[in-house]
């Protein structure tokens, strides 16, 4: 607003003085007696002076308003041009252009804006990333904390309590003694099972550089010393990606860890091949089963398997017989296991 009114006043002087000197040019009069014209001088009853004073200064404000108007339509302009540089991946221009070195300047400053965009978005990314990582390798640190404390104390309490109890109950010829007994033995073993349930929960999910089929064989091994139930496996080496076979390793943990703690399983049987372009993935036992139709499935905690199925674009089934045990099976395309990133 400054600039605006000393720009007006500036052209109202400048014109004033550049009528006078013409005015003073054309009478050819000498400068003593050329002022009083100014005065004597008279159109319409007003002096001479008058008019040449106020046609400058309608003159002088008039171009200072329609350049001050020329100036704020050029701020607008530059200032809408500049908000889509802030907020827009590409550049939609105005109608208006600039001059050719304006319009270069801002294209300039567009590239430098957009670069500098995509940069802190790359720095956000991998540093989301490298938090995600840190986080994850922490709560595996923990899991196999928390494993190592609950084997080596919890475990091998319960372990002590279930020898104790069952050589009570051998060795007392009570018989209003041995029932009780028998069942906290029975109790102290169903704690055991929910223990090694637990702790096959806790294990991390990664093979550690072992294929699926090696990191399945290591587990089974490890299984088959610790329950009572008899375990069947065959497990073929397929070809999948460390994603999609971390994946079902998981998958394996917690349908094993479900069957240890729900089936009440005598024998089961654990298959992994490769057939017709398809990785399979099967777990069968002899236990209660129950009623698919009931919807008690997920007293299973099978719904956490069948999420991972579809996570690595596999498909997951349930068959279950009450009395007779249950089957879960995870197929999975040997293409889409390839593809899926690490």
């Amino acid at each position: 607003m400054k600039s605006f009114i000393g720009r007006g006043v500036f052209l109202s002087v400048l014109f004033t003085s550049i009528a006078a000197v013409y005015v003073f040019f054309l009478l050819d009069l000498p400068i003593e007696d050329s002022w009083s014209v100014f005065v004597e001088l008279k159109y319409s009853d007003v002096p001479l002076s008058w008019w040449i004073l106020n046609t400058a200064i309608v003159l002088g404000w008039g171009i200072a308003i329609w350049m001050y108007s020329i100036d704020r339509s050029k701020e607008k302009a530059i200032e809408i041009r500049m908000a889509k540089l802030m907020d827009q991946e590409k550049i939609q221009y105005p109608k208006e252009k600039f001059t050719p070195r304006m319009d270069r300047v801002i294209d300039t400053v567009s590239n430098v804006i957009q670069t500098q965009k995509k940069s802190l978005q790359r720095i956000i990314e991998e540093r989301a990333e490298t938090q995600d990582q840190l986080i994850q390798e922490r709560i595996i640190q923990e899991r196999q904390r928390l494993a190592r404390e609950l084997h080596d104390s919890v475990s091998q309490q319960l372990f002590a309590a279930s020898m104790l109890l069952s050589a009570l109950t051998e060795g007392s010829d009570n018989e209003n003694l041995q029932k009780p007994l028998l069942q906290v033995e029975r109790i102290v073993q169903q704690a055991q099972l929910e223990m090694r349930a637990l702790l096959l929960h806790l294990r991390p999910a990664a093979l550690n550089n072992k294929s699926l089929a090696k990191g399945l064989e290591e587990l089974l091994e490890e299984l088959k010393e610790k329950v009572l139930f008899d375990i069947r496996y065959r497990l073929e080496e397929v070809s999948l990606s460390k994603g999609a076979e971390d994946h079902l390793f998981r998958i394996a943990q917690e349908t094993l860890s479900n069957t240890l703690r729900h089936a009440q399983a005598t024998e089961v049987d654990v298959l992994f091949v490769e057939r017709d372009g398809l990785a399979i993935f099967r777990v069968q036992d002899n236990g209660i089963g129950f009623k698919v139709s009931d919807g008690k499935g997920g007293s299973y905690g099978l719904q956490n398997v069948k999420e991972r199925a579809i996570e690595i674009g596999g498909t997951c089934k349930i068959v279950s017989i009450p009395s007779q045990g249950t089957i879960v099976e995870v197929q999975l395309p040997i293409g889409n296991g390839e593809d899926l990133n690490d």
